[in-house]
This record gives C-alpha cells, structure tokens and sequence, in this order.
C-alpha cells in the first residue's frame, strides 16, 4: 500500500492548496517588486531631485539678461544630482539583474549605441561653437532629445512600450526646452523629466500591483 500524503501544515493544520498558491502568487509578487530594475520609488526620489537641481539652475540665471548662464554653484548641484542618481541607477540595476542574462540587460551593440547618443550632440555642438554660457541651455536639451530617441528606437526594436513611451517622453522634454530659450529650458526641462519619472513610477506601481 502506498503510504498517505501528508496533508497538514507545520502547525498541525489541514494544508489548503488554495492557501499554497496564495502564498505561491504572493511571493512571486514580492519577488517581482524586489528584483525590478526601475524601482518606483528610485524613479519618484530621482523626479523630485531632477526637478530640484535644474529647478535651481533656473532660478540662477532666470533674471538675466542678457543670458549668460548658471553659475558655478548651480551647476554643482546638477552635478551632485548626476553623480548620486548614476550610483543609486547602478547600485538598484546591479542587484536586480545580478546573475540574470538575455534582454533584461542592455547588449554590448545597444550599450554602444546609447554611449554614442550621449557623446554625439557634445562633439557636434563643440565642432559648431555652441559652448559658451550663453548657449548653455542647448548643451542640456539637444542631448536629451537625441538620447531620448536612441532609446525609445532600441526599445521598439524590444517591443518594450513602456520605456519606449519614457524615450519619447524624454525627447519631447528636450524638444519643449530647446523652444522656450535658454534660460526657460532649465526650467521646462526639469518639469518635463519630473512628470516623466513620475509617470513611469506610477506605470511600475499599477503594474506590480496588478501582477
């Protein structure tokens, strides 16, 4: 005779599967949220710190006239902004994806691309002059429009529509910048990459939950 299947719980209860995939589905979700690369949270700590250091390059340079761009104190902000949210990216991505191969990582042709996307409007627009304090507003749109269609186009190739919408969103900030002059483009570009972070923050979350 087979030997009977225990059936109970390790405190002595009668073990429900229905309870077993509860616990199955619930663990899956914590893992999910756990191990997201874009972490919402990450995403709405770094929206209100972008909106904070351009927000305070505006208020630099929003009363001069002619423009002659931020001054050294504001752009260290930025910089500091740069530096913290480049950490805390690669430190939330490392965990994430350590261990894991394939799509959820960039390739090494992707990760060149997006390189040359940055490098690309820095190298132009010193070739062509626009360097000096009082173009600075075009050394921070004209590289978000071009980074932000380099990746909206590497993640329509990956059929990922979500960052595909965050690459397009990111254009059209720099897009919106570059129209208002140089100093409104602090502004509008840190308004712009707020709601954008903000939005994929909120995307994340009701799909986390939904899962």
């Amino acid at each position: 005779m087979n030997p009977t299947p225990d059936t109970t719980a390790g405190h002595g209860g009668t073990f429900d599967p229905r309870e077993a995939a509860a616990l199955l589905d619930q663990t899956r979700r914590q893992a999910r949220r756990q191990f997201e690369p874009a972490q919402p949270w990450l995403l709405v700590t770094r929206a209100v710190l972008v909106l904070a250091a351009l927000g305070a390059v505006w208020l630099s340079v929003r009363g001069q006239h002619p423009y002659k761009g931020p001054g050294i104190s504001a752009l260290l902000v930025v910089a500091a902004f740069v530096v913290i949210n480049y950490a805390a990216t690669v430190a939330v991505r490392a965990r994430a994806t350590a261990g894991v191969s394939g799509r959820s990582r960039f390739s090494p042709a992707e990760i060149t691309v997006m390189t040359a996307a940055w490098a690309a409007p820095f190298v132009v627009m010193a070739a062509l002059g626009v360097t000096r304090d009082s173009q600075s507003g075009y050394l921070l749109t004209v590289p978000l429009i071009v980074v932000g269609l380099a990746f909206a186009a590497l993640m329509a190739v990956r059929s990922d529509w979500r960052q595909f919408g965050t690459g397009l969103a990111v254009a059209a900030t720099g897009a919106a910048g570059a129209a208002v002059g140089q100093a409104g483009a602090w502004a509008v570009t840190g308004v712009g990459l707020c709601i954008t972070l903000l939005g994929s923050a909120a995307v994340i979350a009701w799909q986390l939950h939904r899962a």
